[in-house]
């Protein structure tokens, strides 16, 4: 097919349909209609002569010609983007921005940034909380740093591990002081348990603790660790959260860890499309958040 007639908007509807699994987050991506992004797949389908998606139920999913095209598309695409990218000098003139857990940005990375400015007080950076990973296209956020079990979670990009997730129990001292005897990890039952997102933290905290057959019941439920940590700041009851991100109230005594037991719960990792394309802004961020967590650079 020649170049001049190439379907490059049914291309591109394609591409992100078959990215992100789904013609409505396609949709949102690319700010049109579902019905929009259809119609296009459907065209580039009869254009081809062979189906790109099965149809089924709510969703939909790639052909074996669907994947093979999906594989190419992607890395045009990204490769143009970061192309275009570079000739906009988006990136550079002491700027960056970049993309964050919410709990990462709140309890880690807002305490902990004013020791990079000091470091580099030219670089002025702008925070995106956010859970979604970002593609590294249409946002202007060069970096990520995102949760996850191991590097695999994400395709086409650059992840590097930051640090693991241990999660120990914390509360306010006069909680402690106040309430039931703490004699052992079950006495915990009779306290409030703060839980992010569902009970199965604290369920996999209690099997660690010998007892896992629990029964949980009195709790509030959260949709992100920093809400988890407020709560327990304001004596609402027992919050497992990460050990790095209490570090500093229990130091000061804002908060007690009535038990030395802890579980693993992923890591966090550095993510970007390409390390060895960064811009100095952030290779300097990489370099500092790298050495933040005794990383070797090596």
């Amino acid at each position: 097919m020649k170049r001049g007639r190439l379907p490059l908007t049914a291309l591109r509807s394609f591409e992100a349909a078959g990215r992100l699994g789904s013609f409505t987050l396609a949709a949102e991506e690319l700010l049109v209609s579902q019905a929009a992004v259809s119609r296009q797949v459907k065209e580039l389908e009869a254009e081809l002569g062979k189906p790109l998606f099965e149809r089924r139920h709510r969703s939909v999913r790639l052909t074996p010609s669907g994947h093979a095209l999906l594989g190419v598309l992607s890395r045009a695409f990204d490769a143009m983007d970061a192309s275009l990218s570079e000739i906009r000098g988006r990136r550079g003139g002491g700027l960056l921005e970049i993309s964050a857990e919410p709990s990462f940005a709140a309890c880690w990375l807002v305490p902990n940034l004013e020791a990079f400015h000091e470091d580099h007080p030219e670089i002025d950076v702008v925070v995106d909380s956010d859970t979604r990973l970002i593609e590294f296209r249409t946002q202007d956020a060069e970096i990520a740093i995102r949760h996850g079990t191991d590097a695999k979670a994400w395709s086409r990009v650059d992840a590097e591990r930051l640090a693991a997730v241990e999660m120990v129990p914390v509360m306010m001292p006069c909680l402690r002081a106040d309430g039931p005897p703490l004699n052992a990890p079950a006495d915990l039952m009779a306290y409030t348990l703060l839980h992010e997102e569902n009970r199965s933290a604290w369920q996999r905290w209690f099997a660690a603790a010998g007892l896992p057959d629990v029964t949980l019941t009195r709790a509030q439920i959260f949709t992100e660790g920093n809400l988890v940590l407020q709560a327990a700041l304001r004596g609402h009851g027992v919050a497992l959260v990460d050990r790095s991100f209490a570090a500093e109230d229990i130091a000061e005594g804002r908060l007690v860890q009535p038990f030395d037991i802890s579980i693993s719960y992923g890591a966090y990792w550095l993510v970007a499309r390409d390390f060895k394309r960064l811009s100095p802004e952030a290779r300097a961020f990489r370099e500092w958040l790298l050495r933040s967590f005794g990383v070797d650079q090596r």
